[in-house]
């Protein structure tokens, strides 16, 4: 008797080029599902050997791969409490519409889902800031806590640290930002026109000269962010990291870099 088998789902030209690369891929298997609020979820993970392979460092991410018919989709997401004795941690969704977050919904203790690392690289500047000016929203909260945990562990972390957070529902407030006491901490409602937190990072500009620039909001948002830091802040192309994590318009890409 011949069993016909479905052919895999495929990872299209994306796919093709990271394997190209020789990008590193591996199982993750769900260890559990944290509700933090009805629009963010976390899910807990053993690495299947990840953390093993890859050094961990700041804001380190990686590509999450999704079946939706007859295709794979890849998002990536930034580690959370990466703990390589264990092999083990977590990634955070940001829920909307996509074979992510639907993913994520759904996730059950023991299912697996594919990871490919390739990309990911950041460390913190060799000469400490002065002061940190950051700009995210819940799509890089996990990022930006894990560049704050690593700015409070570096030897620096008593610098002035600004943080813009642009948010749509009204319960990201009570998202878990990592920040300290002396943090000050602005959250800034998106709206309808999507251009509040740049008027606002606009009407506040200073000479910031010596201070590190980090932006990752929505596409156009982080472009308008990146161009005022390094323009009316003083911080010159070399001052600001930025990486749009999502694209506003009739295809929404919200759960992780893009």
């Amino acid at each position: 008797m011949i069993t016909a088998v479905a052919p895999s789902p495929s990872r299209g030209w994306q796919g093709a080029v990271l394997k190209l690369l020789r990008a590193d891929d591996f199982q993750l298997t769900v260890t559990g599902v944290d509700k933090i609020t009805d629009h963010y979820l976390r899910v807990h993970f053993a690495d299947g050997g990840l953390l093993a392979r890859h050094d961990v460092h700041p804001t380190m991410w990686v590509r999450l791969w999704f079946e939706q018919g007859d295709r794979r989709y890849q998002r990536a997401f930034t580690l959370v409490d990466p703990d390589p004795p264990t092999g083990t941690f977590a990634v955070e969704f940001a829920i909307h519409d996509g074979p992510a977050a639907g993913w994520a919904q759904s996730a059950f203790v023991g299912e697996e889902v594919q990871a490919t690392v390739m990309g990911s690289h950041f460390a913190l500047p060799d000469r400490d800031p002065d002061g940190w000016l950051i700009a995210g929203d819940a799509s890089s909260l996990a990022a930006v806590n894990s560049l704050l945990g690593a700015i409070a562990a570096s030897d620096s972390p008593d610098v002035p640290v600004t943080i813009w957070m642009e948010y749509q529902h009204d319960d990201e407030f009570t998202l878990p930002l990592r920040a300290r006491e002396h943090h000050r901490v602005e959250w800034v409602h998106r709206g309808e026109t999507g251009t509040a937190i740049v008027e606002m990072i606009a009407a506040e500009a200073f000479d910031a000269t010596g201070y590190q620039g980090w932006v990752a909001t929505e596409t156009k948002s982080t472009r308008a962010i990146t161009a005022l830091l390094r323009t009316r802040y003083r911080l010159g192309r070399s001052g600001v990291v930025s990486q749009p994590h999502w694209i506003d318009g009739p295809s929404i890409v919200r759960s992780g870099r893009i």
